[in-house]
């Protein structure tokens, strides 16, 4: 099964809907990222349907929890080689999108696909997310959607978001089994954070069944 023949049988397997341009984009990003993963190991080497599945289409389940999402838009916290947050630009391109990614390597690479793809309306940022950062001065309090799949720990991810998500604005982070515990210790050690977990959706990936979790914490109002 060729590479494009991947992606319909995924989304088929995840039941979304694509347009094929759409598609021939993440084929082209998928076969960047091949080749620069030769190099710089930017991923764990695998064959293409686990490349494919791990991370584009896992990406791809966030797509129903896309809201309309005003600017400054959606920000992907340790987006590595662009992931879920460059795949939800591509899927959904009307999304204004910042990847947030501290390492050059994977920067040039991010750079690189948006270049090749001609995608507007998306920056990488190659720094850290800092809570005292001069250079996220003007994200406090504005930012309506973090992504990430970066961070081992729920409470992590929370705590270093909150100054900068929008009363009302929501993260959402993509986790496998361990994420119980990790709610489990996060309930524990920020009892008065100003999160609430409103939603949890599950996912099942489609070629190897893996089960995944999509929890989407919101910031109260007050």
């Amino acid at each position: 099964m060729g590479n494009l023949e991947l992606f319909h049988a995924g989304l088929s397997g995840l039941e979304l809907g694509l347009a094929d341009a759409r598609i021939e984009q993440l084929e082209r990003y998928f076969q960047e990222l091949k080749k620069w993963n030769s190099r710089y190991n930017l991923v764990a080497q695998a064959e293409d349907r686990q490349l494919i599945e791990t991370h584009f289409l896992d990406s791809l389940t966030l797509l129903p929890l896309l809201d309309p999402c005003p600017e400054p838009g959606l920000v992907d916290v340790g987006s590595g080689a662009g992931f879920p947050g460059l795949v939800l630009k591509i899927a959904r391109p009307d999304l204004l999108v910042t990847l947030v990614e501290p390492r050059q390597k994977r920067t040039a690479f991010l750079r690189q696909v948006i270049r090749i793809l001609g995608l507007p309306g998306i920056q990488v940022r190659e720094t850290r997310l800092e809570k005292a950062a001069p250079e996220f001065a003007e994200w406090r309090g504005a930012i309506p959607l973090f992504t990430s799949r970066a961070f081992t720990a729920i409470a992590g991810c929370l705590e270093l978001c909150e100054p900068f998500t929008a009363p009302g604005g929501r993260v959402i982070c993509m986790k496998g089994r361990k994420a119980e515990a990790e709610l489990a210790e996060w309930r524990g050690n920020q009892p008065d954070s100003p999160f609430a977990l409103t939603r949890t959706v599950e996912t099942t990936l489609p070629f190897s069944a893996t089960h995944r979790k999509l929890l989407i914490f919101t910031k109260n109002s007050g």
